[in-house]
């Protein structure tokens, strides 16, 4: 038989029989190339070295191990396994790693170096995972990836899996990837089987067509459709959709959106709200639809038109937006106001028509019925239909144009019921500079009512008469000219001898308490509306410590070498002896010849280091930071993460008498961070025990980070 086979069976013979002798949860040496024993650098461990054929095989209940060497230490049912290591649980678990510590007591296990945990639907990989086998739990901290069937790729500073739940729960720098989005949040759950992700706090939704905002949402990753609520908003190119409770399609390039909608088209200059709205997005659509007190706002600089209805469609390309408002759509501008059944505007030529909707009844063109009908200073105008044109480019209106049955009426600025009318087949108008009506010409069959005053504004009598046309100029609304072409008949008549019933002309209907002279006035005929109440997603809930009690008990359980470090995931789980550990202000820390002054550098954990240490500028010697606990026995650990230039030492010493040193480390100090750490046994001398960190020279340059002090066990 060969050496090393020969030693080979040693190990397992031996091991074998101090696991049937025990329990059946102890470590199984399942083969080793070689067996070592160093007790000054490993006591009570073995070194387990592998050979030519093959890796160290280790082996726990569903755990199984390979590795290029370990130390094995049986008593504490404790492994430390190095070189190309690999565990597997099952066919659930695959991790690989340059370095993996294990406990079969705590069934915890701890990877370091290019670590990537593989599952049956993903892959994690970070420099560091933590992976409890009792819980199906794996952790990372220190920045981690998590890819899904290699569509989709989640990197974040804090992960979690929740292995029989298939689900993540992602903290800080939040960044999921596939083929169609970018995800961006702090706080992110996941569901690998589903591709469902639950974001919370500030998020984003990238995709080529869209952006998408949100402090709380959900998005289906495979499907593309998710919800946006809490100050969402969604950018399409050249629009922005922002409302209580947002609905997105990404795949249909669709959305939609629920209470307080606002839709800016930054394009166009013009706003929509209202409190339901649908939007499609692409080549073939690209539209607008909004109701509930739907409101299409067109911003200008100095005077904004507002356009209401029960419904609001935009529809076009950027360049060529139409809006169509229906059912009681009604406008209004400063200077300008109107109301028809339905209203079209085409933001590319300017032009506004007011229609409405043909009805069952006389066709008799002198019936008072509602025709559109628009106003400007004091005149009302009313027709078939009317359309207003302005200059997109300008922003001024140029010209009006009433199809069919014009009728335009003002009040006479005097007498109490006096109309001036003017009615024809067709009318056109122009505005002026400051948007007022200018010029009006009536054509066709016209016909006109005038109060005719001197330069006193007597009265002179009504003036009425038909003409083929008339042209009409008028002056702050009042009519300051008017000219009849191709005149049939006329009369000026006194007032006293007018007939009342002769003072309007056929198809009369002065409509003044319909006029909108605000925005407010748009929305007065609605009925109240109730808003549906947005029931939501449900609030972040923390998770719990992935160090909880239970985990932290296990590990006081399982003896020294449970698990190296735990103060890395929090540090006041493991009973760490040292008050304020980081906070070396306080007067628990005595500072001899040291000052603390202010950082601003990253602990190896990610969190913020603000407190270092300083030498004062002396020549003395015995520069040093101190911290007194009250035992005076027991076993101990100290350790302390350290990073600069410079050499220290670290102490056990007693606190009083001629402060005995236990225990000492000198360390010369490297520009990483690296954890030093070590031991004393303190017999009771009735002196407390302190520990020291001590030799900090003016000339050191050094970040401290979490001395932590435990108990490893009492004497």
């Amino acid at each position: 038989m060969n050496k090393q086979l020969l030693i080979y069976f040693l190990i397992f013979f031996s091991g074998a029989f101090t696991i049937n002798a025990q329990s059946k949860k102890k470590i199984e040496i399942k083969y080793a190339g070689r067996l070592n024993v160093d007790e000054v650098k490993y006591p009570g461990a073995r070194i387990l070295t592998r050979d030519d054929s093959q890796q160290v095989h280790i082996g726990h209940e569903s755990i199984e191990l390979w590795c290029d060497r370990a130390i094995h230490y049986g008593n504490e049912n404790f492994i430390e396994a190095y070189g190309n290591v690999r565990m597997k649980q099952a066919d659930t678990v695959n991790m690989t790693s340059k370095y993996i510590e294990y406990s079969g007591i705590t069934q915890l296990a701890l990877a370091r170096g290019e670590v990537v945990l593989k599952d049956p639907k993903t892959t994690i990989s970070s420099d560091t995972i933590y992976f409890d086998r009792l819980k199906q739990e794996a952790f990372y901290r220190s920045n981690g990836m998590v890819v899904k069937d290699s569509t989709v790729t989640i990197t974040s500073k804090i992960g979690r899996h929740y292995m029989q739940e298939n689900k993540f729960k992602f903290v800080e720098n939040v960044v999921l990837v596939n083929d169609s989005s970018t995800i961006n949040s702090n706080y992110f759950d996941y569901y690998s089987d589903t591709g469902h992700a639950y974001l919370f706090g500030p998020s984003t939704i990238t995709t080529p067509e869209s952006k998408t905002y949100c402090e709380k949402g959900f998005y289906d990753t495979e499907n593309q459709v998710g919800y946006a609520l809490k100050n969402a908003r969604i950018n399409y190119d050249n629009r922005i959709i922002e409302g209580d409770s947002l609905y997105l399609d990404n795949a249909k390039n669709f959305a939609s959106a629920s209470n307080n909608i606002k839709v800016t088209d930054t394009l166009n200059h013009s706003i929509i709200k209202g409190h339901y709205a649908e939007v499609f997005k692409g080549k073939e659509k690209d539209s607008v639809f909004i109701t509930k007190k739907a409101l299409a706002i067109t911003v200008q600089e100095n005077d904004s038109i507002y356009m209401h209805a029960d419904k609001i469609m935009v529809t076009g390309k950027p360049e060529n937006r139409i809006v169509r408002a229906y059912y009681n759509a009604k406008i209004y501008k400063s200077d300008l106001s109107g109301k028809a059944d339905s209203i079209h505007s085409n933001q590319k030529t300017g032009i506004t028509k007011l229609i409405n909707l043909s009805k069952f009844g006389t066709s008799d063109r002198f019936s008072a019925k509602r025709k559109p009908i628009m106003w400007n200073v004091e005149n009302q105008m009313t027709g078939d239909t009317i359309h207003l044109i302005s200059n997109p480019k300008s922003e001024k209106l140029d010209s009006l144009l009433v199809f069919e049955n014009a009728f335009i009426i003002s009040k006479d600025t005097i007498s109490e019921n006096g109309y001036n009318q003017i009615y024809g087949l067709r009318l056109k108008g122009l505005f002026n500079e400051q948007n007022q009506l200018r010029q009006v010409d009536i054509t066709k069959n016209a016909e006109s009512i005038f109060y005719a005053r001197d330069d006193k504004q007597e009265l002179i009598g009504i003036d009425k008469a038909k003409a083929g046309s008339i042209n009409i100029l008028f002056d702050q609304g009042a009519i300051e000219e008017y000219t009849r072409y191709n005149q049939v008949d006329g009369t000026l008549t006194p007032e006293s001898q007018f007939k009342e019933r002769d003072k309007k002309l056929r198809g009369f209907d002065w409509r003044e308490t319909e006029r909108p002279t605000s925005v407010e006035d748009l929305f007065k005929d609605d009925p109240p509306l109730e808003l549906p109440k947005i029931k939501g997603l449900a609030d972040y809930v923390p998770p719990k410590d992935f160090f909880d009690e239970a985990l932290i008990e296990r590990i006081n359980q399982a003896g020294s070498h449970a698990f190296n470090d735990i103060h890395l995931i929090n540090e006041h789980s493991i009973n760490n002896l040292l008050k304020s550990p980081n906070n070396f202000k306080k007067n628990v820390w005595k500072k001899t010849r040291v000052i603390v002054i202010n950082a601003n550098e990253k602990a190896p954990n990610g969190d913020k280091i603000t407190q270092t240490i300083k030498a004062k500028d002396s020549s003395k010697d015995y520069k040093y930071l101190s911290q007194t606990i009250l035992n005076t026995k027991g076993s101990f650990n100290f350790s302390v993460w350290l990073k600069g230039t410079g050499n220290l030492q670290l102490k056990f010493q007693e606190n009083g008498g001629d402060y005995t040193n236990y225990k000492q480390e000198n360390i010369t100090l490297t520009k990483f961070w690296k954890k030093h750490s070590i031991n004393t046994i303190k017999e009771n001398d009735n002196h407390k025990l302190r520990i020291v960190i001590i030799g900090i020279d003016q000339d050191d340059d050094f970040y401290i980070w979490n001395p932590t002090l435990t108990e490893i066990s009492k004497n």
